[in-house]
């Protein structure tokens, strides 16, 4: 099976970057230094292979080119991320700087769904598991 083993996420501002996903989600991300082009290191939590979604880490990258632009609420390949309730992961979401990109949503045996954009606009969903 191919997993996806790796995320990046591009922004202009690593620090405003950094600091929103640590404060919406708790993850642990190491500024790597000017020698490695300041990338840094997202750890999203332990390793769970046991779970039905074990997740995967990534990385911050400074961006290349413009901000992703449109009014779409999906147009691109999305990470999603697992959340223990989803209502309060939106309002830290907005609190954080970011936006709604489309409303939540009752998916049938997977869960609450909402797509959200980060303060620089990239789109990434929030998933509460069924109970």
């Amino acid at each position: 099976m191919n997993r996806v083993v790796h995320f990046e996420i591009h922004s202009k501002d690593l620090e405003k970057s950094q600091k929103f996903y640590q404060e919406v989600f708790g993850w642990d991300i190491k500024d790597m230094g000017a020698q490695m082009g300041n990338y840094r290191m997202v750890d999203t939590g332990k390793d769970d292979p046991g779970t039905r979604w074990p997740g995967i880490n990534g990385g911050i990258t400074p961006r290349q080119g413009d901000a992703p632009k449109g009014s779409d609420p999906v147009n691109s390949f999305v990470c999603t991320i697992t959340v223990n309730n989803i209502d309060e992961t939106l309002e830290k979401v907005l609190k954080g700087g970011g936006s709604k990109a489309a409303e939540k949503m009752d998916v049938p045996g997977v869960g609450l769904l909402a797509y959200v954009k980060d303060p620089e606009g990239n789109l990434f969903g929030v998933l509460q598991p069924p109970r």
